[in-house]
């Protein structure tokens, strides 16, 4: 039987060495919280975001309905991973845009195998999508398009502007590279000195 830990190194491996089909660049951000939801992983890729949901042997459907929903909300593109116990059903618990990779055990080694490629999400909702910057990232992305800063403003203010305002092949690309780019080393001082420097304003909500 193969766990969740035992499938995430050469998931992502096998990612990262493909990232030539993912527009050449590719980078795994593991357990990300975007509003109420939480992905298993995000990958992402110069433009796009793919959620990924990773069903070990160990796991059930049970909560996988409401999962999917959320996926589709936040995400461009959504891969199931699956164990070979869930492989013969597992297209009749997502829908037809999610890509579908197997995994199990052959002579002690993890095989992945590509059941079903992923086609465009046509659920996702930009608003949802953008929930997963972090204040500091909105920031940068503001003065990236010479926009006012908004310091009195909520994070939800500040998003919905970067929405109405930047286009989305200019946007998009901008929210890519800051993924690409976030240090969780730093993160955390970096916000909170950006919460220092505006106390009594609502930036974090």
């Amino acid at each position: 039987m193969l766990y969740d830990k035992d499938i995430r190194p050469p998931l992502f491996d096998l990612l990262e060495e493909n990232a030539g089909f993912f527009g050449g660049r590719v980078r795994i951000l593991e357990e990300v919280t975007t509003g109420r939801a939480r992905a298993d992983a995000v990958m992402v890729t110069p433009g796009l975001l793919y959620g990924i949901e990773i069903k070990s042997d160990a796991d059930t459907y049970a909560r996988l309905d409401g999962q999917v929903k959320n996926y589709d909300w936040h995400y461009d593109r959504n891969i199931i991973v699956v164990g070979t116990s869930h492989a013969q059903h597992v297209m009749e618990h997502v829908p037809g845009w999610w890509g579908i990779i197997t995994v199990e055990e052959v002579d002690g080694a993890v095989d992945l195998y590509v059941l079903r490629r992923t086609q465009p999400n046509p659920k996702v909702k930009d608003h949802r999508k953008m929930t997963i910057l972090w204040r500091p990232e909105l920031a940068r992305i503001l003065e990236k398009n010479h926009m006012p800063r908004y310091r009195q403003k909520s994070k939800k203010y500040v998003q919905e502007k970067l929405l109405e305002r930047v286009p989305g092949d200019i946007l998009w690309p901008q929210v890519c590279e800051e993924l690409f780019e976030r240090d969780y080393n730093t993160i955390g001082q970096e916000i909170e000195q950006y919460k220092r420097g505006h106390r009594g304003m609502s930036y974090y909500i």
